[in-house]
């Protein structure tokens, strides 16, 4: 199960490859999917390499480190072929969660959390972060510290960068793992971790290294490899500074109405809490929902039939730490479970079919003919086959839950000559109050001092994020207005927000970013 190329998302993918040995091993998936074609290398490497060193010396990379590192600077083909051959596993958010949270994945991070209650309480004062979290993302990136990986970081980090695919991305990362070497972290043969160049008990990029990792031990160094102090205190710095709001909730399971307007339950909807209530949502266990304006998302990730979460602001730090949706389902719920919470109601989920593999190629297909931007035709639930699935299910009057069925692709298919359709719009007499906008990250609490940061807590900031205010989904128009037209394009950078106004066409790209 690969994540989409770009940005942090990109980097962070390999965390499913650490976990997939336990997470498939015995587990049938409903079809798997191979990587499409991929560039051709072309160019010569000993060309590419000498260049790549005269670059480094540009970045302040010495020679000294250089010379230390040049025999792991080489090609390593099987790098390449990992990269080409990742498979599509369509697994469901249950047989997913159950594999990985099994056994004994929940006894031992509660083991950790009260191992480690002193160090955990410093991190909490510091970063406003709590230990259930920290120790989720700990226990699925690398089973606390047990799977780091065994590839040699530099030879990899060599490879992708001389690949085709993403070297400018890669090169980067290969500069800034020097730099981890140059400044004493780590020296050559201590760069271990998986393929793709992440390592450390987080699987920190290296350039993830470098910005948010801190020495939270006090000996000099930033070591996320054998240091536990600097591991769980280097993943707090990170989450706080991707938007963690101290003291707020991240996700709940909920209980829901046999009818409600489907079309709200999207990560990217929000409403306030007493809205949810209104429409007959309720806590699945302990207290009664509060009837505020909290804002949430209702999400389904197994349709109106399976579990249901309230996800707050929080919840979305997790798919900034990983864009796949059912691993950052995974580990807010894992989370909410070593917070004291019940397992999650699968009695609704016991008869629910996922699509195939194949199934979702077609339904991406078809989907694609109606206009709609559902990246590469890769197997692959994504957000963008997602909201395409759902404003369809608007389309054709069936519940518009954003799950997949068989009876949706039969639709799809049984039309002889498909228009292109609207995105949905606002149903008019459906507004609600807005929700409190997401706040922006905070700038990092550490980013280069080797020193921890003061236990004070910092006053949160807004962050440059797209405002997940209140919004009601709609029946869509027929047809999409035509290219002559222009529409309002809103654009988050890290500066802030750009409106724009352009041709739907162009409008797809910047959605696409």
């Amino acid at each position: 199960m690969a994540i989409n190329d770009g940005g942090r998302a990109m980097m962070r993918r390999t965390a499913l490859a650490l976990v997939a040995g336990f997470a498939l091993a015995g587990l049938g998936a409903t079809g798997t999917a191979q990587a499409a074609p991929r560039c051709v290398n072309t160019h010569d490497f000993s060309k590419w390499l000498a260049q790549f060193k005269k670059d480094a010396l540009a970045h302040g990379i010495t020679q000294q480190t250089l010379n230390a590192a040049s025999p792991e600077l080489t090609y390593d083909e099987s790098v390449i072929k990992r990269d080409s051959g990742q498979g599509v596993f369509q697994l469901t958010f249950i047989q997913f969660s159950n594999r990985l949270l099994g056994g004994k994945r929940i006894p031992n991070g509660l083991a950790k959390i009260q191992e480690h209650r002193a160090l955990f309480s410093r991190i909490e004062k510091t970063y406003g972060v709590p230990p259930e979290v920290i120790t989720a993302v700990w226990g699925l990136e690398s089973d606390y510290g047990a799977l780091f990986g065994k590839f040699k970081i530099l030879p990899a980090l060599t490879t992708l960068a001389y690949d085709c695919r993403r070297g400018d991305k890669f090169r980067e990362e290969l500069i800034d793992a020097l730099k981890i070497i140059q400044r004493g972290d780590k020296t050559v043969d201590q760069m271990t971790g998986n393929w793709a160049g992440e390592f450390g008990g987080m699987q920190f990029t290296p350039s993830n290294y470098i910005k948010y990792g801190v020495d939270f031990d006090g000996d000099g160094h930033r070591d996320l490899v054998n240091s536990t102090a600097d591991t769980l205190a280097s993943a707090a710095n990170y989450l706080h500074a991707i938007g963690w709001r101290r003291g707020e909730p991240w996700l709940q399971e909920v209980s829901l109405p046999d009818e409600m307007p489907w079309q709200e339950a999207d990560l990217d909807t929000q409403h306030p809490r007493s809205q949810w209530i209104a429409w007959g949502v309720r806590a699945a266990h302990g207290a009664a929902l509060p009837r505020d304006n909290a804002p949430a998302s209702l999400i389904l990730p197994m349709g109106r039939k399976g579990p249901a979460f309230l996800a707050y602001q929080n919840f979305h730090v997790f798919t900034d730490w990983n864009s796949s949706f059912v691993y950052a389902t995974t580990v807010a719920y894992f989370a909410t479970r070593l917070g004291g919470a019940p397992p999650v109601n699968e009695a609704g989920a016991k008869d629910i079919r996922p699509i195939t593999t194949e199934q979702m190629m077609e339904l991406q297909r078809q989907l694609q003919k109606r206009g709609f931007d559902v990246g590469e035709v890769d197997g692959r639930l994504g957000a963008g086959t997602r909201k395409a699935v759902r404003t369809m299910q608007v389309q054709y009057g069936m519940p518009a839950d954003s799950w997949p069925t068989d009876e949706l692709i039969a639709r799809l298919q049984s039309e002889k000559n498909p228009v292109a359709v609207a995105p949905l719009a606002r149903q008019p007499g459906t507004e609600t109050k807005a929700a409190t906008p997401r706040s922006a990250a905070p700038t990092p609490v550490s980013t280069a001092p080797v020193a921890p940061p003061p236990v004070q807590p910092e006053a949160e900031t807004p962050r440059t994020k797209p405002s997940r205010a209140a919004t009601t989904a709609p029946q869509p128009t027929a047809v999409a207005p035509p290219l002559r037209d222009k529409i309002t394009v809103r654009v988050w950078t890290v500066q802030g927000c750009l409106t724009l106004r352009m041709s739907p066409e162009k409008a797809r790209e910047y959605r696409r970013c």
